[in-house]
């Protein structure tokens, strides 16, 4: 019966047919994300203790890892380890234990459609943006779950508190996500980074036009909201003393919701680089434009590995500016109220997401009647000379990878 649920006819099949391959490629994925999952957060806790220090004029963590501190986060992790798994005896002890699980999936889940290079992604999804922002989007029941299963009012009030933040700036957010798609015109991660290869100012969809360039700062504030960095932060309320809907959590199921946390905050900064900084490329036409050719000479080559993963380290580096710059700001203004957040979001930065939105719609319409354009340079003024040219070789590449099978006759009436 095992076998029939994956097809299989019998124990030979499992050595012939190709899904055990495919089994073994899903495997060594996941295993590369979740060691990133895991050692990103490591850095990052490490890094936020460390300016946080420089901020508040002292040192930070130095006894452990040297005098920069740097293995301070990993004896935190090991102490966590082995403190004990507590449960309130109030509490539904199911969902108490599945709920930062639910976190923590919902967070890995983003890094599977996330490119880290051109190639280097675990799925090259057609639709890869819109199933980046879904996945982060389920995050949202863990932190319900953790409130209501902790069997605490205030518990609760944290997650329900949490609950409405990160819903109402999901939707701002995904509106500023689609600014920059409607100059590019695909929802796949990895073509949109290709897009803007060259030179930053004339490539980089940040310099676009200007509904891209302010749609990017309005994205950075409000996924810094939607992963519940100060100053929205709102799951500690020092009017209750409490630390909100993981109060009740305790050893390594509480690492969780900030493994998460650190790994969402990388990812919403990962699709800012993508969106809008050009991606894996350093913004360098000469230096961009050499390394892409040695990787077409040989895609499967070392010289490919070395580019790959040189971009790869580009990419890592944009996005870790991006957190180092989400905890400065938790650093530097004061935590908003709930009602202060929430009007933030509804009163003020929704209108101008859907403001910036509209105009980056009528933006290339307004920029074809005025330059003139006829019918054959429709896409040319439409979407921007480099980006047209880029669009038009992604698709003559797309087709000459397809086979060249004569297509089946046709006729009329099906036509």
């Amino acid at each position: 019966m095992t076998f029939a649920l994956f097809g299989i006819d019998s124990i030979s099949d499992i050595f012939t047919d190709a899904w055990w391959k495919w089994a073994i490629v899903a495997l060594i994925h996941a295993v590369i994300i979740v060691n990133f999952f895991a050692v990103a957060p490591l850095f990052y806790i490490w890094l936020e203790r460390k300016v946080s220090g420089r901020i508040q004029d002292r040192l930070g963590p130095t006894r452990v890892g040297g005098k920069f501190g740097w293995l301070q986060t990993l004896a935190d992790g090991i102490k966590l380890i082995q403190k004990e798994d507590l449960c309130p005896q109030a509490a539904d002890g199911m969902l108490f234990r599945v709920a930062p699980y639910i976190v923590f999936v919902a967070s890995f889940a983003a890094f599977i459609a996330l490119p880290f290079s051109n190639g280097w992604i675990a799925q090259n999804l057609d639709i890869g943006l819109f199933f980046v922002l879904a996945v982060m989007s389920l995050e949202v029941i863990g932190i319900i779950l953790a409130g209501y299963a902790s069997g605490s009012k205030w518990a609760l009030f944290g997650g329900m508190r949490e609950a409405a933040q990160m819903v109402s700036y999901e939707i701002p957010m995904a509106i500023c996500a689609l600014i920059p798609i409607v100059a590019v015109g695909s929802l796949n991660l990895v073509e949109i980074s290709q897009m803007q290869s060259g030179w930053f100012l004339s490539d980089w969809l940040i310099f676009r036009n200007p509904f891209t360039f302010i749609g990017f700062f309005v994205y950075f504030t409000v996924a810094t909201a939607s992963v519940k960095r100060a100053p929205f932060d709102l799951a500690e309320a020092e009017s209750e003393l409490v630390a909100g809907f993981h109060t009740e959590y305790s050893g390594i199921r509480w690492s969780y919701f900030f493994m998460a946390e650190y790994a969402g905050m990388f990812a919403v900064s990962g699709i800012a680089v993508l969106l809008f900084l050009g991606g894996w490329y350093t913004g360098i036409a000469p230096l961009d434009n050499t390394l892409v050719s040695l990787q077409s000479a040989g895609p499967y080559g070392l010289a490919s590995y070395v580019v790959n993963l040189f971009f790869m380290v580009v990419f890592i580096t944009k996005g870790s500016l991006l957190v180092f710059l989400q905890i400065w700001i938790r650093w530097t203004f004061p935590r908003l109220r709930i009602d202060q957040v929430m009007m933030t979001c509804l009163k003020y930065l929704l209108p101008m997401s859907c403001a910036l939105f509209l105009g980056a719609v009528l933006w290339p319409l307004a920029m074809y009647q005025i330059k003139g354009g006829n019918e054959g340079e429709g896409r040319t003024q439409f979407f921007g000379e480099s980006i047209a040219d880029k669009v038009t070789q992604l698709d003559s590449n797309a087709t000459k990878s397809q086979p060249d099978t004569p297509l089946p006759a046709v006729e009329e009436e099906g036509r």
